[in-house]
Protein backbone atom coordinates (compact mmCIF):
# COMPACT_ATOMS: atom_id res chain seq x y z
CA UNK A 1 0.00 0.00 0.00
CA UNK A 2 1.06 3.42 -0.56
CA UNK A 3 1.50 5.61 2.15
CA UNK A 4 2.33 8.92 -0.54
CA UNK A 5 -1.03 10.63 0.67
CA UNK A 6 0.24 10.82 4.40
CA UNK A 7 3.59 13.09 3.32
CA UNK A 8 2.82 16.10 3.64
CA UNK A 9 4.15 19.29 0.88
CA UNK A 10 6.47 21.41 1.69
CA UNK A 11 6.45 24.78 0.62
CA UNK A 12 9.47 26.44 -0.58
CA UNK A 13 10.57 30.00 0.11
CA UNK A 14 8.25 32.42 -2.18
CA UNK A 15 5.70 29.48 -2.98
CA UNK A 16 1.92 30.47 -1.48
CA UNK A 17 -1.21 27.75 -1.71
CA UNK A 18 -4.61 29.23 -1.57
CA UNK A 19 -7.74 26.11 -2.12
CA UNK A 20 -11.00 27.74 -3.32
CA UNK A 21 -14.58 27.25 -1.23
CA UNK A 22 -15.10 24.24 -4.58
CA UNK A 23 -11.98 22.56 -3.92
CA UNK A 24 -9.40 24.18 -6.36
CA UNK A 25 -5.75 24.17 -4.86
CA UNK A 26 -4.11 27.58 -6.52
CA UNK A 27 0.01 27.14 -6.36
CA UNK A 28 1.56 30.59 -6.87
CA UNK A 29 5.25 30.93 -7.36
CA UNK A 30 8.58 33.06 -8.58
CA UNK A 31 7.89 31.22 -12.02
CA UNK A 32 4.14 31.45 -12.51
CA UNK A 33 0.52 29.95 -10.91
CA UNK A 34 -1.05 26.96 -11.96
CA UNK A 35 -4.48 25.43 -10.64
CA UNK A 36 -5.88 21.90 -10.14
CA UNK A 37 -9.47 20.63 -8.69
CA UNK A 38 -9.48 18.29 -6.23
CA UNK A 39 -11.90 15.46 -5.88
CA UNK A 40 -14.54 16.44 -3.09
CA UNK A 41 -13.84 13.83 -0.85
CA UNK A 42 -10.25 14.59 -0.17
CA UNK A 43 -9.47 17.17 2.08
CA UNK A 44 -6.70 20.37 1.35
CA UNK A 45 -5.22 21.87 4.45
CA UNK A 46 -2.36 24.07 4.52
CA UNK A 47 -0.75 23.88 7.77
CA UNK A 48 2.55 26.88 8.28
CA UNK A 49 4.74 25.94 5.13
CA UNK A 50 3.17 22.71 4.09
CA UNK A 51 0.44 21.67 2.95
CA UNK A 52 -1.58 18.18 4.26
CA UNK A 53 -3.99 16.01 2.73
CA UNK A 54 -6.53 13.68 4.25
CA UNK A 55 -9.16 10.87 3.28
CA UNK A 56 -12.31 10.09 4.86
CA UNK A 57 -11.90 6.62 4.57
CA UNK A 58 -10.01 3.74 3.50
CA UNK A 59 -12.08 2.41 0.55
CA UNK A 60 -10.16 1.80 -2.31
CA UNK A 61 -11.05 4.42 -4.17
CA UNK A 62 -10.18 7.14 -0.95
CA UNK A 63 -6.76 5.68 -0.92
CA UNK A 64 -5.66 5.94 -4.54
CA UNK A 65 -7.19 9.81 -4.86
CA UNK A 66 -5.02 10.60 -2.17
CA UNK A 67 -2.09 9.57 -3.43
CA UNK A 68 -2.73 11.09 -6.49
CA UNK A 69 -4.09 14.27 -5.64
CA UNK A 70 -0.44 14.46 -2.93
CA UNK A 71 1.46 13.93 -6.10
CA UNK A 72 -0.19 16.47 -8.26
CA UNK A 73 0.28 18.99 -5.51
CA UNK A 74 3.91 17.91 -4.93
CA UNK A 75 4.70 18.42 -8.90
CA UNK A 76 2.55 21.74 -8.83
CA UNK A 77 5.24 23.44 -6.16
CA UNK A 78 8.03 22.17 -7.45
CA UNK A 79 6.90 23.12 -11.09
CA UNK A 80 6.30 27.37 -9.69
CA UNK A 81 9.46 26.74 -7.78
CA UNK A 82 12.35 25.92 -9.67
CA UNK A 83 10.24 24.24 -13.04
CA UNK A 84 10.82 21.19 -15.13
CA UNK A 85 12.85 19.97 -17.81
CA UNK A 86 13.00 17.27 -20.77
CA UNK A 87 15.81 16.36 -23.28
CA UNK A 88 14.91 15.18 -26.07
CA UNK A 89 17.53 13.47 -29.10
CA UNK A 90 17.51 12.66 -32.53
CA UNK A 91 19.46 10.20 -33.86
CA UNK A 92 19.38 9.31 -37.60
CA UNK A 93 21.28 10.49 -40.50
CA UNK A 94 19.83 14.24 -41.68
CA UNK A 95 17.54 14.22 -38.69
CA UNK A 96 17.32 18.17 -37.18
CA UNK A 97 15.50 20.18 -35.36
CA UNK A 98 14.68 23.90 -35.52
CA UNK A 99 13.27 26.44 -32.85
CA UNK A 100 11.79 29.13 -34.44
CA UNK A 101 9.78 31.12 -31.33
CA UNK A 102 7.16 28.86 -30.55
CA UNK A 103 7.24 26.68 -33.38
CA UNK A 104 10.03 23.57 -33.99
CA UNK A 105 10.57 22.63 -37.46
CA UNK A 106 12.33 18.96 -37.22
CA UNK A 107 13.34 16.95 -40.73
CA UNK A 108 12.86 13.02 -39.81
CA UNK A 109 13.56 11.40 -43.11
CA UNK A 110 9.87 12.12 -43.98
CA UNK A 111 9.70 13.78 -48.07
CA UNK A 112 8.45 16.90 -45.71
CA UNK A 113 9.28 18.76 -42.78
CA UNK A 114 7.37 18.47 -40.11
CA UNK A 115 6.08 22.29 -38.01
CA UNK A 116 4.92 21.29 -34.43
CA UNK A 117 3.47 24.47 -32.61
CA UNK A 118 4.50 24.74 -28.89
CA UNK A 119 1.22 25.28 -26.06
CA UNK A 120 2.74 28.77 -25.09
CA UNK A 121 3.32 27.42 -21.82
CA UNK A 122 6.59 25.60 -22.84
CA UNK A 123 9.57 27.01 -24.30
CA UNK A 124 11.72 25.19 -26.65
CA UNK A 125 15.15 25.32 -27.75
CA UNK A 126 17.38 23.51 -29.54
CA UNK A 127 21.07 22.49 -29.70
CA UNK A 128 23.12 20.83 -32.80
CA UNK A 129 26.66 20.03 -31.51
CA UNK A 130 29.56 18.81 -34.13
CA UNK A 131 29.69 15.04 -34.20
CA UNK A 132 26.50 15.06 -31.91
CA UNK A 133 22.75 14.35 -31.94
CA UNK A 134 20.31 17.03 -32.50
CA UNK A 135 18.57 17.93 -29.17
CA UNK A 136 15.51 19.23 -28.19
CA UNK A 137 15.32 20.68 -24.64
CA UNK A 138 11.52 21.54 -23.41
CA UNK A 139 11.07 24.15 -20.13
CA UNK A 140 8.16 24.12 -18.46
CA UNK A 141 6.13 24.64 -14.64
CA UNK A 142 3.54 22.26 -15.55
CA UNK A 143 4.66 18.57 -15.48
CA UNK A 144 1.77 17.28 -16.94
CA UNK A 145 1.81 19.01 -20.53
CA UNK A 146 5.47 18.57 -20.63
CA UNK A 147 5.14 14.87 -20.79
CA UNK A 148 2.35 15.10 -23.11
CA UNK A 149 3.90 17.37 -25.61
CA UNK A 150 7.48 15.01 -25.03
CA UNK A 151 5.39 12.06 -25.97
CA UNK A 152 3.40 13.72 -29.13
CA UNK A 153 6.96 14.78 -30.54
CA UNK A 154 8.30 11.48 -30.16
CA UNK A 155 5.66 9.79 -31.46
CA UNK A 156 5.96 12.01 -34.84
CA UNK A 157 9.18 9.26 -35.25
CA UNK A 158 9.57 6.32 -32.75
CA UNK A 159 12.71 4.53 -32.06
CA UNK A 160 12.73 1.71 -34.25
CA UNK A 161 14.52 -1.39 -32.58
CA UNK A 162 16.84 -2.55 -35.26
CA UNK A 163 19.37 0.71 -35.66
CA UNK A 164 18.08 2.98 -32.93
CA UNK A 165 16.89 5.25 -35.53
CA UNK A 166 14.34 8.04 -33.91
CA UNK A 167 13.26 10.48 -31.48
CA UNK A 168 14.61 9.13 -27.59
CA UNK A 169 14.62 11.17 -24.64
CA UNK A 170 18.45 11.68 -23.52
CA UNK A 171 19.27 8.58 -21.28
CA UNK A 172 16.71 6.21 -22.53
CA UNK A 173 17.87 2.81 -23.28
CA UNK A 174 16.74 0.82 -26.33
CA UNK A 175 16.27 -2.76 -26.62
CA UNK A 176 18.20 -3.26 -29.90
CA UNK A 177 17.02 -6.49 -31.77
CA UNK A 178 19.65 -8.42 -33.44
CA UNK A 179 18.00 -8.34 -37.33
CA UNK A 180 18.52 -10.88 -40.04
CA UNK A 181 21.63 -13.70 -39.74
CA UNK A 182 22.44 -15.48 -42.89
CA UNK A 183 22.13 -18.53 -43.16
CA UNK A 184 25.25 -21.12 -44.32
Amino acid sequence: MSRIGKKPVNLPQGVSVNISADNVVSVKGPLGELKQKVDPDITVKVEGNEVVLSRPTDHKRHRSLHGLYRALINNMVIGVSQGFELQQELVGVGYKAEAKGQILEMSLGFSHDIYFEMPKEIKVETITEKKGNPKIILKSIDKQLLGQVAAKIRSLRKPEPYKGKGIRFVGEVLRKKAGKSASV
